[in-house]
């Protein structure tokens, strides 16, 4: 029995490593990039067998210090991917200073998955009225969402619709009058994303909100469409230079995760998670497997006033709740994050992927 229990523990202890190593590739397939979502459960399960060969099974002998090597590389390596978002790293976004100053500089923005089957849209209504955002991202919204959510034009008259059955439909609500909206399909054409400006203490502010693809077994979808749609919005963001941006949505991506990363050095934004905690947001269904995967990035030009993690309105995703506030001397003390060398190349790349990806399925005969 023991030498059973021995061998599970090792090959537990190799699969979390064996993950690690795998999260390392720059492969798009939805196996590969699905070991970077859970690195605090592998960290802990890659723990979890190297304590308990050490208590039941060490003997002092080489394969002994080897596979405790191993665990120990697995569990450092993921600590280090997570700790710019636990609470004892540094702030990345500082809070707003406040003061009467800050009166017509602040934003209160809440974006929610509702989920497209769910019908609990009182308890989105409700949310609403509570956290009293200035703008609202909801996606997963269908034309049944679309009625039921009708109530709010009258407080937020100025409304995006995109009503999709396919779970990629979105709407954005707004109290503030509207620059320019437009609705685009960057990567696949039933893939949309809401783009808009809008004014804030005289300043024009940009707005993305996007829901791209994930990567997934059921259809054997990779990364590709998804690490592309950000890719062209990061660099969007950085071609349009020192301008107050924003980008929200459900990201279908964890924070830490490489592409997450590569966006934030091409567009300059801040995650004002980090320094703060994880913020997971999914699976609102199972406390143990949680991700972070809405997102909220902006650029230096924001201090943060208030971020949290709203209760449940029926959805497999927890909404979230943002507030900030435009201070024209933020910029100084939160410089932009900057790209690094090899970047350009690597979003060049995912890009190439994509269009391969989208070659091989026009390629592929129909099954319907």
């Amino acid at each position: 029995m023991l030498t059973i229990l021995r061998w599970i523990t090792i090959a537990i202890g190799f699969s979390m490593a064996g993950g690690t190593l795998l999260s390392l590739s720059g492969s798009p397939h939805w196996f590969v990039r699905g070991w970077d979502f859970p690195r605090v459960q592998i960290a802990l399960i890659a723990a979890g067998s190297g304590v308990a060969y050490g208590v039941l099974f060490y003997r002092g002998e080489p394969f002994d210090w080897a596979f405790l090597g191993i665990v120990a590389t697995c569990v450092l390596w993921q600590l280090y991917r997570i700790f710019p978002y636990t609470r004892v790293a540094p702030e990345r976004v500082k809070w707003s200073r406040g003061g009467p100053s800050a009166e017509g500089r602040r934003l209160r923005l809440l974006i929610t998955n509702v989920l497209l089957e769910n019908t609990g849209h009182d308890r989105l209504l409700r949310l609403v009225r509570e956290a009293d955002p200035d703008l609202l991202l909801a996606v997963e919204t269908n034309e049944r969402w679309g009625r039921a959510l009708e109530p709010l034009a009258t407080a937020y008259p100025h409304v995006v619709r995109q009503a999709q059955e396919n779970y990629y439909g979105l709407i954005l609500f707004s109290r503030l009058p509207l620059l320019e909206s437009r609705v685009d399909f960057l990567v696949q054409d039933d893939i949309p994303s809401v783009h808009v400006a809008f004014e804030l203490a005289g300043e024009r502010i940009v707005l993305h909100g996007l829901h791209p693809r994930p990567p997934e077994p059921l259809r054997d979808q990779d990364s590709a469409p998804r690490d592309a749609e950000l890719v062209i919005v990061g660099k969007a963001i950085s071609k349009a230079g020192d301008q107050p941006t924003i980008v929200a949505g459900d990201l279908n991506d964890v924070a830490w995760s490489p592409t997450s990363q590569l966006f934030l050095r091409l567009s300059g934004l801040l995650d004002p998670r980090m320094g703060r905690g994880f913020y997971n947001s999914f699976n609102a269904n199972n406390p143990l497997f949680r991700f972070p995967l809405d997102h909220v990035f902006h650029s230096n030009h924001f201090r943060l006033v208030e971020l949290r993690r709203c209760p449940s309105i029926g959805s497999d995703h927890f909404p979230m709740l943002i507030e900030l506030s435009y201070e024209p001397d933020a910029p100084a003390e939160q410089p932009e994050t900057e790209q690094e060398d090899g970047d350009n190349e690597e979003a060049r790349e995912k890009l190439e992927a994509q269009a391969d990806a989208a070659r091989t399925g026009a390629d592929r005969p129909s099954t319907e």
